[in-house]
């Protein structure tokens, strides 16, 4: 069977399926929904709109805004006509909004609204390659020249004949550069991942075997378009299946949105499922008397339930009749209310996530696959698939993929989802990418059974005074099963011993706030709360490791790590470098005798 790139895909899936909905937008509190005929003809009048404004094949564009259909359909069109589309974070100053525009010679960047429209336009004088900044709808109107509203932008396509787009489609090859992933940036100035049609394509159709997807399901877009894996459940693996996509209002809306639509799958990176783990887990373990035995009974039928479709066996008839009363008593009135009842593929990505956190899950009937891999794979290398499940792993290499250990323990993959280097920078795709393999720059190990278990990565590991390397993420990990902490940070790189910077996870703390008489603020300073942490890593954390790996000194910190300090990157992931900076002098008071 010949493979088709994504924008081929939707043109073919509106051609077969045209009246099945595309998408979903919230509009004056009703969800409104595009069908894939609408979705595709917004594609075409873009592409045309691009092409009236001078963009060729192999030329650069940019995306700045959240998840929208705007966004998608610009990147689609983009490459619709062999032109590099690349998203922007939302969460980006306006220096490195410029250093992204610039670096991709990207003329022409889609934005949002007025927010972001200032962060070029103060950066306007280092953007010399820059020719229009297009608005999508319903942004105010603005007098700078740089500036199309949408309407202005589309207009430049009257005069282009359809055909052109069609001829431009057809000459796109599967060996093209689609788009680029800017790298998060954790550790300098992010890079920018090619990725090919191809890479797109063949992932695209591995994802949609992963979740079983169809024309039946339906996704909440809600985690930033700019990142490889909700492109795939936003934009590739949905028009590969036909199956729709609801925006999100916001990240603030999304419990409420999640209720609304009872999607059928669903992608949070661990940093979702540990909130929405912590709060419902919180209200269940206020349960008293005759609830709480019904509370218990249906969680203990609920994990064992996952536990045996994680092992690829049928539910007895004993087994399944207990979770048809869990359902019917507990977990079927539990699940409506965060957003669940429908879901039939959960799946956790982009860092790493606690086994706890997904049993938590398994309690209520949900089974949560966690995969990894990497924007320079297109996102998944394996995955705890249906059937295959082993909390504390990753999962086992998908089929096409190829993974190797190598002597020191990185991981490294290879197959036809591994990208075609970094643009613009010869240097980092030798390191990155040898004889065809890409060195994932993580540590792990598989065992017998072909579950992989990632142990660390090689420029996390910290080497202590006396010469002992040591992965700081699985002491990391059990620190945060501490029900109210947010993020935890080992240190002790070139130190006598481990510390540890810890800090509290402000929603999950409301009730522990009031068990005390304190505020949620006052927990951090907390007597009460630090003698507390000092019993739970002494008891839950400590015993599990070897002395060496012993935290001997922690601090609470007074505020959690934010995107907007610069601790966080958009995706959640702890920036360890960014951290030691700017609590250098809290981890030297830790050392101090």
């Amino acid at each position: 069977m010949t493979v088709k790139t994504i924008p081929a895909r939707l043109f073919d899936m509106a051609a077969e399926r045209g009246q099945t909905n595309a998408y979903f937008v919230k509009e004056n509190g009703s969800w409104n929904p595009t069908n894939y005929t609408t979705f595709s003809d917004e594609v075409r009048s873009v592409a045309r709109a691009l092409i009236g404004l001078g963009v060729k094949p192999g030329d650069k564009v940019t995306i700045l805004g959240f998840n929208r259909p705007e966004w998608v359909i610009f990147d689609v069109a983009a490459m619709t006509i062999g032109a590099v589309p690349a998203g922007i974070y939302t969460t980006c100053s306006p220096t490195e909004v410029q250093y992204i525009i610039d670096h991709s010679e990207s003329e022409i960047v889609l934005l949002e609204n007025q927010e972001q429209l200032d962060k070029v336009l103060a950066q306007r004088d280092n953007l010399p390659k820059l020719r229009h900044a297009v608005m999508m709808k319903g942004a105010t109107p603005s007098s700078s020249e740089l500036v199309l509203t949408w309407e202005q932008f589309l207009a430049n396509g009257n005069d282009i004949d359809v055909s052109e787009v069609e001829a431009r489609l057809k000459a796109v090859q599967l060996s093209d550069l689609a788009t680029f992933i800017y790298t998060s940036g954790t550790t300098g100035p992010p890079k920018a991942v090619m990725l090919t049609h191809n890479n797109l394509a063949w992932t695209a159709d591995l994802a949609m075997d992963v979740t079983g997807m169809s024309t039946e399901d339906c996704g909440v877009s809600y985690l930033p378009l700019s990142h490889i894996a909700e492109q795939m459940f936003t934009i590739h693996a949905p028009i590969t299946a036909g199956s729709a996509v609801y925006y999100a209002e916001s990240i603030a809306q999304l419990p409420e949105n999640l209720k609304e639509v009872q999607p059928t799958i669903f992608f949070g990176v661990p940093r979702i499922w540990e909130k929405i783990s912590a709060k419902l887990g919180s209200k269940l373990s206020q349960a008293t008397g005759v609830k709480a035995k019904l509370v218990a009974f249906s969680l203990k039928a609920g994990a064992d339930y996952v536990a045996t479709l994680n092992r690829g066996e049928k539910p007895g008839v004993v087994l399944s009749l207990r979770i048809k009363i869990a359902n019917k008593l507990v977990l079927g009135k539990i699940l409506p209310l965060i957003g669940f009842s429908r879901t039939k593929f959960a799946a956790c990505g982009a860092a790493p996530i606690a086994a706890e956190v997904l049993q938590f899950f398994a309690g209520l009937g949900i089974p949560v696959h966690e995969v990894y891999g990497q924007s320079e794979g297109s996102g998944p290398t394996t995955f705890n698939m249906p059937g295959a499940t082993l909390y504390g792993s990753v999962g086992k290499r998908l089929e096409g993929i190829d993974v190797k250990i190598a002597e020191d323990g990185e991981i490294q993959v290879h197959g036809p989802n591994i990208f075609a280097g970094y643009y613009k920078d010869e240097a980092a795709t030798k390191e990155a990418l040898q004889n065809g393999w890409l060195l994932s720059g993580d540590l792990g190990k598989f065992e017998d059974n072909g579950f992989l278990f990632i142990t660390g990565r090689k420029k996390d590991i910290i080497i202590t005074a006396g010469g002992k390397n040591i992965a700081p993420k699985n002491i990391e990990s059990a620190i945060k099963n501490h029900p109210i902490v947010g993020e935890a940070v080992v240190i002790g790189d070139k130190r006598k011993f481990l510390s540890a910077l810890i800090t509290v996870d402000i929603e999950a703390a409301e009730d522990y706030a009031q068990k005390h008489t304190m505020s949620v603020t006052e927990i951090a300073k907390s007597e009460v709360f630090r003698a507390e942490i000092e019993s739970y890593i002494e008891s839950n954390v400590n015993s599990l490791f070897a002395r060496v790996e012993h935290i001997r000194k922690f601090t609470v910190l007074a505020e959690p790590f934010s995107i907007e300090t610069g601790e966080l990157t958009p995706t959640l992931k702890v920036k360890r470098a960014t951290v030691n900076t700017i609590h250098a002098d809290t981890i030297d008071a830790m050392y101090q005798d």
